[in-house]
């Protein structure tokens, strides 16, 4: 029977979290690609690392603060990207569009939803979601 890697990052890429978002979140690098940030930000959630997901918000979307009372105990559970705009090298905006699968209190939910992002100063932000 195989071992499962505790290390294996949380996004479902089937890398080591210190080689694919542990980069971003712990490390300081800055996401290439709106994928890579959408990635992160669902590993933040996953480890509720509240300042790593309002600083990749785009600051004409982003909230104070993330809401205590809409923090229920959630269990990420895979993320699956369903599709992923690449984007050009001057082009500003893209979408990512995701499944992501989690429990709350035990009850298995999904949420489906198509991400927009825009590139600022060289680097992406997410800006908004319309949940599918």
């Amino acid at each position: 029977m195989a071992k499962k890697n505790k290390n294996l990052c949380p996004c479902s890429s089937g890398h080591d979290y210190s080689q694919c978002c542990g980069r971003y979140i712990d490390a300081g690098e800055i996401p290439v690609t709106p994928e890579q940030l959408m990635r992160s930000r669902y590993t933040a959630y996953s480890l509720q690392n509240d300042a790593y997901i309002l600083d990749s918000w785009h600051s004409s979307t982003r909230p104070v603060s993330l809401s205590e009372e809409n923090k229920l105990p959630v269990k990420w559970v895979e993320l699956k990207v369903i599709n992923s705009s690449v984007p050009a090298q001057n082009d500003t905006t893209a979408t990512v569009e995701f499944v992501a699968r989690f429990k709350v209190n035990g009850k298995a939910e999904q949420m489906h939803e198509c991400s927009e992002f825009i590139k600022e100063a060289g680097r992406w932000f997410y800006l908004k979601g319309k949940v599918e």
